[in-house]
């Protein structure tokens, strides 16, 4: 029987492997020899068997192409593994130029997992991919731009860069696909090589094969990360994209579990955000596509729900709008609501990012995210205290520390330890209640976690205490000092204390030790010369402690009282005067000649509570003006700036100089010295091109796109000399990467100022309440009363009232919302503001976030907006009648997500394919006037009052805004 089970692997391994690959008997015997192996020495044994007789057959003369081919697979393979097989690399290249497709393929493919893209022989294969780039053949086409990706760096760029660009235009549309991804790795290496080339990518935007066009989107992607401004344009025309892909327009090929080109459209989603963010106009254009979206988009399959989740992460990111950020609350309440952890973790993940622009929504999922609080799975449990750390106020604080550094103590990871760590310092810092809890939380924190720290937590804790809380109230700022002091002394006790902790202890005592006079001289100096013989290896420990020491004794003396040095005080003084570290010698020798002193000098050396003074210094070092004058005046020379040396030798010079007659035997590497510029003076030439390639007839002329997205000819540029012969140069604006750098591209980028991720908080948004509360599964359940406390404590209001406050909200809906929706409602406005608003132009309305007022417009496609950036420029009738049809009739933006015929799936050529026919449209948009909001501008006006008289100021931080972010 075993028998047969073994033959039938054989013929099946034959059947799929063997039998269309021609691969022998002996290779699958490998293959299954190694399957069969039982330990890792095993098959280090049989790979390195078999590297020494392919080493010995490899080399013969006259192998076959096919056998050479099994012996390429075989040393992959071994590769693989992780041996070395560099001695078939030469072979794997030559393979390359084989013109059988089977091998051709074999051979690049063995090239790319072989080498790296730095190489010594990748020069080898530069030529072979150019050549198979002009191949007649798509597959070996195909072939060489798959290679291209991976073995082209950035200085064979140029050698290939002219093809790849020719091939956007190929017939066939799985060479255009692939010719874009290699322009984008192109644009990875090296953005300088293919800045002048980056129009290309707006053009295959619009290609009839949704393939290319998907392609085309990871390019943009990147350009629009770091330009937003440049791609503002195209905000349309993804929204018209998006919206075909969601009405399933697209070959049924790409869907994917019965989602409608999900990849696309979470790119589209990416770009979205980024081009929506903090811009309500481009915002507007959005909103109706994202609604479409969560209501068509299918949450049965993980696909689905990756899309949704992107759907929350582009509404969290653009423009706020009521309704979206409601279908957006909705879907993470049904993450929320899941048994999957993953959906979970994507729920707390969505509400963090919720919660940003409408703090209200946190609080309907208050029992879901302490479920997620203690829940086993602790990657769960840590999005979760991220959330939490998002929520913190002043309310909160408490609990919300109590329960972070509970699990610090709880987990051994000492990378996250130390990230929760830092996190309870800093809102225990902004959100103390009280100095007694402050100090209580960070003895917690330095005692668990000390050693992680950073040290400027100690010194901002340090200078906490010693500057209080800045409110001027020195009683409070005394008892923040003696609390740090007794619990320190209590905590002195406690064994294996971290050294960090032990520094801001001996800092503390040595400062506010003796201050309100509870503890004594001596008793405060016994615990720091204990501190000092528990810890006799660390000499940090030792400086801080003799330090605070030489303190407390200094504030005795300028006191007029006695100091009495104890025995261990004494012999500690002894033992550091000899210390090996100078550091503590010089600090026992200064506390000695500190006791010799009268309380005047004391007082004057160290002055009482004088750690946050201000030291002013002399950076220009002006007292010793006399001195330099005087020396001056005696022959000294005068110190010259190093800026302003020249020729003057020095220990640098010296030591570059003993460098290269050390070096002078052995081989330089470093580079050619630049030329020095000659005295001569310059006279008046003929300009010349420094553009350097190979002398070729003279090129078409070029286009280069200007700032307006205008096409513009670019002349040739010829040299000289060439131009004495006849010949000119084919330039193509591709930079030469070998020999001096000599050429700059033209088409040079410009930066621009991006806008700022102005996300604006919204008071009056708030989520409709969507049934009573729940447990983990989704379905109503009693819920404790441990629950129900910690609930009131993290969100400000009790679990079981939630229900009632759900309806509550329901029937009587907050005054500020009715009177933002309700033109007709006014509400009364203090004199104050209504100066205000007489001496102030109206700032924009914030509580308007409705969509768009639509006007009507004939009817055109939505994808013709970009055919302006990619045409060529109309002529005046053309624009004059364009121009003329938009002062009569304003095109509706809005217009464009109305439903549409569908199509035939076969592609959205077209859709796409009219952005080619004219440039009105794009003319058209630039002469659309601005919409306003709002039925009249005194009801703005009234509006901008409301908001202002509910604590919603546009232009500034109002602490009333944040008061109750969850209660």
């Amino acid at each position: 029987m075993e028998q047969l089970k073994t033959i039938g692997r054989e013929l099946a391994m034959g059947s799929q492997g063997g039998g269309w690959t021609g691969q022998s008997k002996e290779f699958l015997d490998l293959v299954k020899s190694i399957g069969e192996a039982r330990s890792k020495a095993e098959e280090d044994r049989i790979i390195l068997r078999e590297i020494d007789s392919l080493r010995r057959r490899i080399a013969e003369p006259d192998v076959p192409r096919r056998r050479m081919k099994e012996y390429i697979i075989r040393l992959v393979y071994a590769e693989m593994l992780g041996h070395d097989a560099s001695f078939g690399y030469i072979h794997a290249v030559k393979m390359t130029h084989d013109d059988s497709l089977s091998l051709k393929r074999t051979g690049y493919l063995a090239v790319t997992l072989f080498l790296s893209d730095d190489h010594d022989l990748i020069i080898l294969i530069v030529n072979t991919i150019q050549k198979d780039l002009r191949s007649d053949n798509y597959l070996i086409v195909c072939t060489a731009l798959t290679a291209a990706c991976k073995l082209i760096n950035e200085e064979t760029i140029p050698a290939v860069l002219p093809q790849v660009v020719d091939l956007l235009a190929h017939p066939k549309e799985a060479v255009r696909k692939k010719a874009v991804m290699a322009l984008h790795r192109f644009y990875q290496r090296s953005p300088a090589s293919v800045s002048h080339l980056i129009s290309n990518f707006r053009k295959r935007l619009c290609d009839n094969d949704p393939g290319v066009m998907g392609a085309t989107l990871f390019p943009l992607f990147d350009l629009i990360t770091a330009d937003v401004n440049s791609y503002k344009d195209l905000v349309i025309s993804f929204v018209s994209i998006l919206k075909q892909v969601a009405e399933r327009r697209l070959p049924k090929a790409y869907d994917y579990h019965q989602m409608p080109a999900p990849f696309i459209q979470i790119k589209l989603l990416k770009i979205l955000a980024l081009l929506g963010s903090g811009d309500k106009q481009a915002s507007g254009h959005i909103y109706n596509v994202l609604g479409d979206i969560f209501r068509k988009c299918e949450s049965s399959s993980n696909i689905g729900n990756a899309v949704l989740y992107e759907c929350i992460c582009c509404v969290s990111s653009i423009y706020p709008n009521a309704k979206v950020l409601d279908a957006a609350a909705e879907s993470t309440s049904k993450f929320l609501k899941s048994d999957s952890h993953n959906l979970k973790y994507m729920g707390i993940d969505a509400l963090g990012r919720l919660i940003k622009i409408n703090p209200d929504i946190a609080e309907e999922h208050q029992l879901a995210v302490i479920d997620c609080l203690e829940d086993p799975d602790d990657t769960l449990k840590r999005k979760t205290f991220e959330l939490l750390y998002k929520m913190t106020k002043s309310t909160n604080v408490e609990v919300i520390v109590d329960r972070m550094i509970d699990y610090m103590i709880s987990i051994n990871d000492n990378h996250y330890k130390t990230e929760i760590a830092s996190r309870c310092v800093e809102l225990a810092e902004q959100f103390a209640p009280s100095n007694q809890w402050f100090i209580q939380t960070m003895n917690k924190v330095f005692e668990h976690a000390g050693d992680l720290l950073n040290v400027r937590v100690a010194h901002n804790l340090m200078r906490l205490i010693a500057e209080g809380f800045g409110e001027d109230d020195e009683g409070a700022d005394s008892q923040l000092r003696s609390s740090a002091v007794n619990s320190y002394l209590r905590i002195l006790g406690e064994p294996k204390l971290p050294s960090l902790f032990l520094q801001v202890i001996c800092w503390v005592l040595g400062e506010y030790g003796t201050a309100d006079g509870k503890y004594s001289a001596s008793y405060i100096i016994g615990k720091l010369c204990d501190v000092t013989e528990a810890h006799l290896c660390n000499d940090t420990v030792k400086a801080y402690s003799i330090s605070a020491i030489m303190k407390i004794c200094a504030f005795e003396i300028t006191a007029g009282r006695n100091v009495e040095m104890l025995p261990e005080c004494q012999s500690l003084i002894d033992e550091l005067s000899a210390s090996h570290s100078t550091d503590l010698q010089q600090r026992a020798y200064e506390l000695q000649a500190l006791l010799c002193l009268d309380s005047q000098a004391v007082e004057s050396v160290m002055p009482l509570d004088a750690s946050c003074e201000d030291i002013e210094f002399d950076g220009n070092l002006s007292f010793l003006n006399s001195f330099v004058q005087q020396s001056i005046e005696k022959g000294a020379r005068p110190y010259i700036p190093e800026s302003e040396r020249s020729g003057t030798f020095s220990v640098s010079n010296y030591n570059s100089q003993y460098q290269h007659e050390a070096s002078s035997h052995t081989l330089r590497f470093e580079a050619y010295e630049l030329p020095k510029p000659s005295p001569t003076p310059a006279t008046p030439q003929i300009s010349v091109s420094t553009r350097t390639t190979d002398l070729v007839p003279v090129p078409e002329t070029t286009y280069y796109y200007t700032e307006n997205n205008q096409a513009s000819k670019l002349p040739p540029v010829s040299d000289a000399s060439s131009a004495d012969h006849g010949i000119k140069l084919h330039l193509d604006g591709v930079q030469k990467k070998w020999g001096r750098p000599t050429y700059s591209s033209s088409s040079s980028s410009t930066s621009s100022e991006k806008k700022t991720n102005g996300v604006t908080r919204i008071d009056g948004v708030s989520s409709p309440s969507r049934g009573t509360l729940y447990d983990s599964k989704g379905q109503q359940s009693e819920v404790s009363a441990e629950k129900q406390k910690l609930a009131a404590s993290l969100f400000g209001a009790s679990a079981g009232k939630t229900e009632k406050k759900l309806a509550s909200t329901q029937r009587a809906p907050k005054a500020t919302t009715a009177t933002a929706e309700r033109p007709g409602v006014t509400r009364a406005v203090s004199p104050e503001i209504s100066k205000q608003k007489a001496a102030s132009s109206p700032p924009p309305d914030l509580l308007d976030l409705g969509e768009p007022i639509t006007t009507t417009t004939p009817t055109i496609d939505p994808f013709e907006q970009l055919e302006g950036l990619i045409g060529p420029t109309p002529g005046p009738s053309t624009l004059d009648n364009s121009v003329t049809t938009s002062e009569q009739k304003a095109p509706d933006l809005m217009t464009l997500y109305t439903d549409t015929p569908p199509s035939s799936n076969s592609s959205i050529s077209s859709a796409l394919g009219d952005i080619h026919s004219s440039d009105k449209n794009s003319q058209m948009a630039k002469n659309v006037p601005s919409i306003k909001k709002g039925p009249n501008p005194q009801d703005s006006l009234q509006k901008d009052a409301t908001a202002r008289h509910v604590g919603v100021t546009p232009t500034g931080n109002n602490p009333n805004l944040f008061r109750d972010l969850l209660g």
